[in-house]
């Protein structure tokens, strides 16, 4: 209580002489020289860099819901594949993963859907964008009978044992 009494004390006589408390000054630091250098890093493919799958072999799985009849169907597309499913058109253009050391893990896909109008003419563009598994809430595909989401992306990453081998061997490893 005294403590404060003082800060407040102090404070009042500071202020009452017209003296304003000093700026905080930066703390400088040196910036090391290769970071000075405004050079683009290069561009090194995944595959070469080996950071892990490249674009092309990837495969997610997203699901599909009709809400008018209650059906549910998932799909396996490659990042620039487009699906139509009835009067509904999927388009994938990328999906990712957090490599299995980072936290909070997620998966996500960037996702375009065309849904066909009613008079069966033209497609309307309702949804682009990236839909995430672990946030489905974050960006949703808003439509009265449709709605699509993220199940998975399957992408590997150096140091990272396939899913089934890693599951085999620990089934054996119980045995």
């Amino acid at each position: 209580m005294r403590r404060a009494v003082l800060t407040l004390l102090l404070f009042a006589g500071v202020t009452a002489c017209g003296e304003e408390p000093p700026e905080p000054r930066p703390v400088e630091t040196e910036v090391p020289e290769e970071l000075q250098a405004n050079r683009p890093a290069p561009a090194v493919p995944a595959e070469e860099a080996g950071i892990g799958t490249p674009l092309d072999e990837r495969v997610a799985t997203l699901g599909v819901l009709n809400k008018r009849n209650n059906v549910s169907q998932d799909i396996e597309m490659s990042p620039g594949e487009t699906r139509r499913i009835g009067p509904v058109i999927v388009r994938l253009q990328s999906c990712e993963r957090t490599a299995p050391w980072e936290m909070p893990q997620e998966t996500g896909a960037f996702v375009q859907v065309h849904v066909q109008d009613s008079e069966g003419a033209d497609f309307r563009r309702i949804f682009s964008g990236w839909l995430f598994k672990n946030s489905p809430s974050l960006n949703v595909v808003e439509h009265p009978i449709y709605d699509v989401w993220v199940k998975d992306c399957a992408m590997d990453f150096p140091g990272e044992e396939d899913g089934d081998e890693a599951d085999d061997e620990a089934e054996q490893a119980e045995a």
